[in-house]
């Protein structure tokens, strides 16, 4: 029995190319575009020499251009979770990277296996977009919950300046400062935005919506509401901070209570195919004798869709909202 290393082979090249996505990011955009920088993006920018003002420029062409190029065909896929995950790449630099990706690919596949050329360059596609894809859904997914992690700290660094007499606009100054990234750049945004005259609280709706957060949400309509009928506003962030802790804290619990469901189901989705995969590998012709019978087809497309369905319901299971 000869078991193939083609398989293992797909696997490595894809490992490969997602490491390699992500080299070639930090290498063009430096160690601060990580989400475990110290200092963050944009302290370092202002560092360097440039000035405040071309700073803001670059940080809000960043955050805005992946949902204006939603237009494009097939980047619509990708622009949600690029604008969460505030991928510097432009999107017609995420595409030409796809390609090149692509093509490392096709090449790695012709020097280890010997599959058919249209074959290799399918499979080479599928892993250039693929690999982008895994990529920034892992970066969208690490930010958010990065963010949802600082919000509270962030929230009581500025009730905390305000309560000494600082005000608002100089609080965000200092979480801007204090904070790392990714908040921290974010705050520091909206503390230029405000310094140049626009409105605070439309600034945090703005970033809440483009980030798709209620926590965030949730600050911009306090600060607004405070502007418009006054108030304490060190009280009132006081108290969105103990909510905001509160409901992340929630959220773990669930998180936590709800994992051995995950895994499970989890693990039903994966087996069936892995199964298939070892059956392949080991007994290349286990299903010779039943390929060409008229039920085969049709018992695979049903066992396809069973598989389908078993992960929407577990992951609705699961999906519990906070």
């Amino acid at each position: 029995m000869v078991i193939s290393a083609e398989p293992l082979i797909y696997g490595l090249i894809f490992v490969a190319v997602l490491v390699l996505v992500e080299g070639l990011y930090l290498t063009v955009f430096g160690k601060s575009i990580s989400l475990n920088s110290r200092v963050n993006r944009r302290l370092e920018l202002l560092e360097k020499g440039k000035g405040r003002e071309q700073v803001l420029e670059q940080l809000r062409k960043e955050m805005s251009q992946h949902m204006k190029s939603r237009r494009i065909p097939l980047y619509s896929i990708l622009a949600s979770k690029a604008q969460k995950a505030n991928i510097a790449f432009t999107p017609p630099q995420l595409i030409m990277l796809m390609g090149g990706l692509s093509v490392v690919a096709f090449l790695g596949l012709t020097i280890g296996t010997q599959t058919e050329p249209s074959i290799r360059a399918l499979i080479s596609v599928v892993m250039g977009v693929v690999g982008v894809f895994v990529w920034i859904n892992g970066k969208a997914k690490k930010r958010m919950a990065m963010i949802e992690e600082q919000l509270p700290d962030a929230v009581e660094l500025m009730v905390r300046s305000l309560r000494v007499g600082h005000p608002f606009s100089s609080s965000l100054q200092i979480v801007s400062q204090e904070v790392p990234d990714p908040l921290g750049t974010e705050m520091g945004v909206i503390s230029d935005e405000s310094a140049y005259g626009r409105d605070v609280g439309e600034a945090l709706k703005n970033m809440a919506e483009r980030l798709d957060m209620q926590d965030l949400r949730f600050l911009a309509v306090a600060v607004t509401i405070q502007q418009q009928s006054g108030g304490n506003l060190a009280e009132i962030l006081d108290g969105l901070a103990k909510v905001i802790r509160s409901r992340f804290k929630l959220f773990r619990r669930v998180k936590a209570i709800t994992a051995e469901a995950k895994w499970s189901g989890m693990f039903l989705s994966v087996f069936p195919l892995l199964a298939l995969l070892m059956i392949t590998l080991l007994q290349p012709d286990y299903y010779d004798e039943v390929k060409e019978t008229g039920a085969f087809i049709p018992a695979a497309m049903v066992v396809a869709a069973f598989l389908v369905v078993n992960i929407v319901v577990m992951k609705s299971l699961v999906n519990i909202k906070v």
